[in-house]
């Protein structure tokens, strides 16, 4: 299965708790003192908020999250062939998790991340940042997303 991933980005992380969370009907299945993470199952969404990265709040990024690596590589093959700048991450960590993905950005300059989540992780991010204007998350040279989880 798939599901489908909204990450957005945040200026007031306890009034958005309460708001997405009276939205769907239940708390945030992880909740960090700059993050939080919704995992639905109608509909099938991993639906995010942070107060990362300081850039202008809104949708960040987009992405599909799969259940199985061979999801994963079907979805990069797909993404090759679309006309957009692709950045394999690999194995990672970012958002509190460890992942394998990748990056995909589309025509107008959107950033779609695809992914499968490997565990969690008990620190937003594990890896140094890179001497980028991007992090280990989200990497400046796909125009990956403007804040939250690469912030």
């Amino acid at each position: 299965m798939k599901r489908f991933h909204v990450h957005v980005h945040v200026d007031d992380l306890p009034r958005n708790l309460a708001f997405y969370s009276a939205l769907f009907g239940t708390a945030p299945t992880r909740t960090e003192a700059d993050y939080a993470k919704w995992m639905l199952e109608d509909p099938p969404l991993n639906f995010a908020i942070s107060t990362r990265g300081g850039g202008a709040v809104g949708v960040n990024h987009l992405g599909i999250q799969t259940d199985t690596p061979e999801e994963l590589a079907a979805m990069k093959a797909r993404a090759e062939g679309a006309d957009g700048a692709l950045l394999d991450e690999g194995a990672t960590t970012c958002c509190y998790a460890r992942s394998d993905k990748h990056w995909v950005t589309d025509p107008q300059g959107l950033a779609w991340e695809q992914f499968h989540t490997l565990g969690d992780i008990p620190v937003f991010s594990q890896q140094p940042s890179p001497v980028t204007s991007g992090s280990a998350c989200c990497p400046a040279p796909v125009a990956a997303p403007k804040s939250s989880c690469c912030g």
